[in-house]
């Protein structure tokens, strides 16, 4: 008799979590005994955002459910009060699609509505990226939740992993994989610069900078710092275009996301807004881009990947790891244009002995969706709190 096939739910919020995930998604649609949910939910359906979620089904991933959180502002009441929607949601479709393992991933509010409702329904979880600290936004709590309510994880580093295992949960069924992102590095398509503003729809000096800011939700008084030291300091460079990625749905989003729109008002030929380049577009800026600026995780572990500088301001990434071509920078436009400085004129340079950057080079989607596939549950859910002197033999991605 053949064995019905493993129903994997994979749970997707926004264009920046459909991009590390896409790499895991099209293994498992391909996979002979895996039956593939995508379930869309937060940015992805906000008109706002793009509604990103008709790129995930043009990618050729039918949603089997949109959960919509009903993010009508950028309140911080809003947000708590669209989590509690969300897990209500999310109890209704997970109880439809019935599914035997739970993928989500990161550290996001709609993330931790999809794995409440999981955990309650007694549904295995599966998470990526936890272990990892950002002591400058919410997102470092509810990662560390969500570790707690999983029973399989995928870190992107080992001390990310020793971080998961220090928390209780058991080294047999925590693998260090990488990070899935890096996979796009090497799979996404090159393009010149022409190509990249043709697709775009844009004009201007073909040498440009990548642009993404987002709120520090745990220090949200920050907000109106990061964002005037990062305009004044981009104010001051006059030939190179700028192309900014849209803000995410945090409390207090839209004081970033005005303040840009007015910047990119301000310079209609070198300034360009886009709520989401879309993967393959994304990938091909950082490739040839002169500097990622801002505080989004992507100048962080993507970057890196392709040799690209960083410039990160203020506090929200703090505590992640760094590879030597990250530049942290306070909130303040001279010392952020100091660094751009050098940067353009080529004093800022990585030093060829520097360690390898600290996510991986690659791979970690196909480990992950073998993983998922192959992986009996059995002895990982239920789960118990493993102390950190109880003997298990250890496992490595």
């Amino acid at each position: 008799m053949t064995a019905a096939p493993r129903r994997i739910a994979v749970v997707t919020g926004s264009r920046a979590d459909y991009g590390l995930l896409r790499g895991i998604l099209t293994r498992l649609k391909a996979a002979d005994h895996v039956a593939l949910s995508v379930i869309a939910c937060g940015m992805h359906l906000v008109p706002r955002f793009g509604e990103t979620w008709r790129t995930i089904e043009a990618d050729g991933f039918p949603l089997a459910a949109k959960v919509n959180l009903k993010l009508d502002d950028d309140r911080a009441e809003t947000v708590a009060r669209g989590t509690g929607i969300g897990v209500s949601g999310f109890a209704d479709v997970l109880a439809q699609l019935k599914p035997d393992i739970l993928v989500v991933l990161g550290d996001r509010y709609e993330i931790l509505a999809a794995a409440v409702a999981a955990t309650l329904l007694n549904i295995p979880i599966a998470h990526i990226h936890g272990g990892e600290v950002t002591a400058g936004a919410f997102d470092d709590a509810i990662r560390h939740a969500i570790t707690k309510m999983a029973c399989l994880h995928f870190v992107a580093a080992e001390p990310y992993r020793r971080r998961v295992i220090q928390m209780g949960e058991n080294p047999d069924f925590v693998f260090n994989v990488g990070a899935p992102g890096l996979d796009l590095a090497t799979t996404a398509p090159a393009l010149t610069c022409a190509e990249l503003f043709a697709q775009l729809g844009i004009s201007g000096p073909e040498r440009f900078l990548l642009i993404t800011l987002h709120p520090t939700t745990a220090q949200p008084q920050a907000d109106a710092a990061n964002t005037a030291a990062l305009l004044t300091a981009l104010a001051q460079v006059k030939d190179r275009s700028f192309i900014f990625t849209g803000v995410n749905a945090d409390p207090g989003y839209r004081a970033i996301d005005d303040a840009i729109r007015a910047f990119v008002a301000a310079r209609p030929d070198r300034a360009h807004l886009f709520t989401s380049l879309g993967s393959d577009r994304y990938w091909a800026a950082l490739r040839l881009t002169d500097a990622v600026i801002g505080n989004s995780s992507s100048g962080i572990l993507e970057a890196p990947a392709v040799g690209t500088p960083s410039i990160n301001i203020g506090d929200r990434q703090q505590g992640r790891l760094r590879a030597a071509s990250i530049i942290d920078c306070p909130a303040d436009s001279a010392t952020i244009l100091a660094a751009l400085d050098d940067i353009l004129a080529g004093r800022f340079r990585v030093d060829p002995a520097a360690p390898a950057p600290p996510y991986g080079r690659g791979g970690a989607s196909e480990r992950i969706a073998g993983t998922l596939q192959e992986i009996d549950l059995r002895g990982a859910f239920p789960k118990h709190f493993r102390d950190l002197d109880e003997p298990s033999r250890t496992t490595d991605g």
